[in-house]
């Protein structure tokens, strides 16, 4: 059995993509259906054929899966809907062929409740006057399909935190063409990628998405760990979102959300900015619960004031001060205006349930 499943984890890519380079009849395509799972954290994906090429999301058709194999639905009423609400070009099958980011609806057309998209638009589109931008920074760690660490030693730990952070070298970075081939098939795709750069734990990474106005931010991140999943299949490893992968003195992983809107862009936008401090610092235990997926749980193994971190248990904010709950860059400091990072966010948080939180509290005043 143990062989089987080893074998199965390693076929031929160069076979495959025999098959892959199979011409299309023209006039259709293959739509990759991509949705949140019942965990909050977990994305699933489903195929169709379709016999015309799709430009809007509003042009696909709704469809359904089963929603008591995905922990969104009972057996005897298991039908969930997928309604598309963005489109992207699919990195794999290439082409014409689609990637399209879908909303969950149960039976009665209500959200299931892993649909945090729906509301995060409700209060997106009552601040649009304040032209709010984000920007997220998911920390990430690939492991080996023995859930180990990439390159850790198979009974041991490596070297020291230090060396990692950024570096160059077989001995310090591990899984790079993972990460290359992940960057690239964003871009691809049309997600608003940013960036990328090896963090402080041998093994764990960061991408960046943004700047995005609005919900495109949640749309971008969601697709872009779609991806990041599918890419991993490629190499035969495995990516974690947990915040607290390895216990002991190891960086956490976290989704560091940096937020402005147009006043705090503005010049002296840096008062806007001391105000939506002062919101957050007083509506801190909401935010905890909203950012991770089970409430603060998550989180509590990785704020613990240590290691680049925040507690969990009381706000702080200062310049340039990353063991703060929210880092004001020096340069905004310097500049009196920009953008602000919250750093409590963790990295299996959901960015839709952030950017709303973020919005409700510094845009709408909701404390």
């Amino acid at each position: 059995m143990g062989e089987s499943l080893i074998s199965s984890r390693t076929t031929n890519k160069t076979v495959m993509d025999r098959y892959m380079r199979l011409a299309i009849p023209d006039g259709k395509c293959q739509v990759m259906y991509v949705w949140i799972d019942g965990s909050g954290e977990m994305l699933r994906s489903k195929t169709r054929t379709l016999n015309f090429i799709p430009k809007s999301p509003t042009e696909l058709p709704i469809w359904n899966f089963d929603g008591s194999s995905t922990g969104q639905a009972e057996g005897r009423n298991s039908d969930v809907f997928l309604h598309p609400v963005a489109i992207y070009r699919d990195p794999f099958r290439l082409g014409d062929n689609k990637l399209v980011l879908c909303e969950t609806y149960r039976y009665d057309n209500t959200p299931t409740h892993t649909n945090h998209r729906k509301t995060c638009l409700e209060a997106l589109k009552k601040a649009e006057d304040q032209k709010p931008w984000f920007g997220m920074e998911q920390e990430y760690t690939l492991l080996d399909t023995d859930n180990q660490p990439l390159g850790w030693p198979k009974n041991g730990f490596p070297g020291p935190q230090g060396p990692y952070y950024c570096g160059v070298g077989t001995n310090r970075v591990f899984g790079r063409d993972v990460v290359e081939a992940h960057y690239r098939a964003c871009l691809y795709a049309g997600i608003n990628i940013s960036g990328e750069n090896a963090e402080v734990m041998p093994a764990q990474w960061e991408f960046q998405v943004g700047p995005n106005e609005g919900i495109s931010m949640g749309d971008d991140l969601w697709m872009a760990r779609y991806l990041l999943h599918r890419v991993a299949e490629d190499f035969n490893v495995v990516v974690s979102l947990d915040p607290k992968p390895i216990p002991g003195d190891w960086n956490g992983a976290g989704m560091h959300s940096n937020f402005s809107t147009k006043g705090m862009r503005d010049p002296n936008g840096i008062s806007e900015i001391q105000k939506a401090v002062e919101n957050l610092s007083k509506n801190h235990a909401v935010h905890i619960k909203a950012y991770d997926p089970r409430g603060g749980k998550d989180n509590e193994r990785r704020l613990t004031g240590r290691l680049e971190t925040s507690s969990i248990h009381d706000f702080s904010a200062g310049v340039a001060n990353r063991g703060a709950s929210v880092r004001i860059p020096r340069g905004v400091a310097e500049d009196k205006c920009g953008y602000l990072e919250d750093r409590r966010p963790s990295s299996n948080a959901d960015p839709y349930a952030v950017s709303e939180r973020m919005v409700r509290t510094i845009c709408l005043n909701d404390i």
